[in-house]
């Protein structure tokens, strides 16, 4: 499935994005690591769905916007892009960084969302999990520790990064920062918003995640009552890399019961 690749210019901010398939609209919203690169669960997911692979505003191919202060500042220019794009009854998919966006764009306004699915997101602080500190963490360990089956890592760490990759890279780290450096991954007042979020959720985590411990499912599924949660076993913070198949399988399976439960598509 080929991608194509645009740029739309919104809110005076130019960004990378991606877009292949039919179906219902699905918008990704990727992690800190941006999505600069067509990901093979991606290419999967457009198999069955008209999917949307923008890169945040201040990371990779975006520009860097003078409003971007703060996770919010992204939640509100991605119900812009929805607007823009007239974007109906949509798929919002997050992971981990992503994950937490989708969760604060959820709580301001569902108009243009049919369902929304997390895997692994950041945003709620919870007394006794302990977290990853990935501003902490060397670039090898930042990537060691985002999987179980080591052998990805091995693979991740082998690729040969060009200039051009290692500036995204830092521009991308940046950009992580700003949103999550303090405090560290979390928005204090998200937890006492998540009732807002009139729409079906998905929580899906890794069992073995070492960046945000599977415990914090149980934490957001307390906020987000009525959504369903699926712990992955043998999986580490990226489902959607470790365990491509099953997690393809189980965004699939969702919005199949969103559209019998009689949303539209």
């Amino acid at each position: 499935m080929e991608f194509v690749r645009t740029a739309p210019e919104i809110r005076s901010c130019r960004i990378s994005l991606k877009r292949a398939g039919r179906g219902r609209s699905l918008l990704y919203l990727h992690g800190a690591s941006g999505a600069a690169e067509v990901q093979p669960f991606m290419a999967d997911l457009a198999a069955h769905f008209d999917v949307l692979v923008p890169e945040h505003p201040g990371f990779g191919g975006s520009d860097e916007p003078e409003w971007l202060e703060n996770i919010h500042d992204l939640a509100y220019f991605y119900l812009d892009f929805l607007d823009h794009l007239e974007l109906r009854n949509v798929l919002l998919v997050g992971s981990s960084l992503g994950g937490w966006l989708a969760l604060e764009i959820g709580i301001r306004n569902t108009s243009r969302i049919a369902a929304i699915s997390v895997s692994a997101p950041a945003g709620l602080y919870a007394a006794g999990l302990s977290r990853g500190d990935v501003f902490l963490w060397t670039a090898e360990e930042r990537v060691r520790n985002l999987y179980h089956e080591q052998s990805l890592a091995d693979q991740a760490l082998a690729i040969a990064r060009s200039t051009e990759s290692m500036d995204a890279s830092l521009k991308n780290q940046y950009s992580f920062a700003r949103l999550a450096w303090e405090p560290r991954l979390f928005d204090p007042h998200l937890g006492k918003w998540l009732h807002r979020i009139d729409r079906p959720t998905q929580i899906i985590w890794g069992a073995n995640d070492q960046v945000l411990p599977a415990a914090y499912a149980d934490e957001f599924a307390r906020h987000l009552v009525g959504a369903s949660t699926h712990v992955i076993s043998e999986c580490g913070h990226l489902p959607q890399i470790e365990k491509r198949e099953e997690y393809v399988r189980m965004l699939r399976a969702f919005e199949r019961d969103l559209t019998n439960s009689g949303a539209s598509a």
